[in-house]
């Protein structure tokens, strides 16, 4: 179901992926400058990277952390931790603004008093791609997920709860937010690999914040 909701941010396009799950057009578009602000002060002190899975193979998609802990892969497995393996220091501390943010829009989405404390950050450029996964490190599954994307546009994967289950192909914009949780929260999702396309802003890529619950 599709509709329109006041919210503080303006009138949103509100699109319901099912029960639990919803994307919320343009959401972080009155945001947006100072946002991409914050972001340029966080990967100054920690960089992208590009990790690696636990069985060895570099991911397509560049990631680095704020917040208390920050999510990290290499051959000891997927985890959180609260040190940036690649300096052993703290992460940046979470921006006032993306706590904010990610609040209002799980309030929006039906779930209120959301308090994130990590935030993933992912730079995909042409080709990158995630492939279907559950977001299941956290240590409670009933916080939600919200995923900011700023831009080049992409195609979210939003499965079943098997990995073999047909996904919806949602296609997201600059400033558009999905969330999901309750019933929706460990459904595998993903995003196709990203094609060519340029942004006024961010040029040739795209940027996703992903905020959970993790500890």
């Amino acid at each position: 179901m599709n509709l329109f909701e006041d919210t503080d941010r303006g009138r949103t396009w509100r699109e319901e992926l099912g029960p639990g799950a919803v994307v919320l057009r343009g959401f972080a578009l009155a945001s947006q400058a100072n946002i991409l602000a914050a972001l340029s002060e966080i990967t100054a002190k920690v960089p992208f990277r590009h990790m690696v899975t636990p069985g060895g193979l570099r991911m397509s998609v560049a990631m680095t952390n704020c917040g208390a802990c920050g999510w990290v892969s290499d051959r000891t497995g997927y985890r959180y931790d609260a040190l940036d393996p690649d300096s052993g220091r703290s992460w940046p501390a979470m921006p006032e603004l993306f706590l904010a943010l990610a609040q209002e829009a799980a309030a929006s989405a039906g779930f209120r008093n959301f308090a994130p404390d990590a935030c993933l950050i992912n730079r995909y450029q042409p080709g990158a791609r995630l492939s279907l996964h559950q977001d299941k490190d956290e240590r409670d599954f009933g916080q939600p997920i919200v995923s900011v994307s700023l831009g080049i546009p992409a195609i979210f994967l939003f499965g079943g709860f098997r990995r073999d289950d047909q996904p919806m192909r949602v296609p997201l914009e600059h400033g558009d937010v999905v969330v999901w949780g309750g019933p929706a929260r460990l459904r595998y999702h993903g995003v196709m690999p990203l094609k060519a396309g340029h942004h006024a802003v961010l040029g040739e890529q795209r940027i996703n914040l992903t905020l959970r619950k993790a500890a």
